[in-house]
């Protein structure tokens, strides 16, 4: 099993951001750019990956009274993580996310998650400040 987690602080108050972070409708905005989802009857969705061209069955629960989302496969255990929000005071929050990969042969090069991880985080930041403007 392979394990990333980062965390970046956001300019807002903890429910903005958590907010902005589990509406679904605009995930997009902020995940890894390959990386769409769909709606189905909730908890369900369904993950699109660009660069395979497949889409996966996975799971997506948002629990606002404690600030966190969790995600993961529902068919196999190929990965599953979460996002937590933390309040640091009126005018901002911490913003964590993790990730674990269960099947070795199908985890992505570290770089590339860490990477990944930092941009998503990078561009929730930017989804804040904007709508915080």
């Amino acid at each position: 099993m392979s394990e990333f987690e980062r965390s970046r602080r956001m300019p807002a108050p903890a429910d903005q951001v958590f907010r902005q972070a589990s509406d679904v409708g605009g995930l997009d905005l902020w995940m890894p750019r390959d990386l769409h989802v769909r709606e189905e009857e909730p908890p369900a969705v369904t993950v699109h990956e660009d660069q395979t061209g497949e889409d996966e069955r996975a799971l997506l629960r948002a629990e606002r009274d404690q600030l966190r989302m969790e995600w993961g496969t529902r068919d196999v255990d190929r990965y599953a993580g979460w996002l937590q929000v933390a309040g640091i005071d009126d005018d901002s929050s911490d913003v964590t996310v993790h990730l674990s990969f269960f099947d070795e042969g199908h985890t992505p090069p570290a770089e590339a998650i860490e990477r990944a991880l930092d941009e998503s985080l990078e561009r929730l930041a930017e989804q804040v400040r904007h709508q915080a403007a």
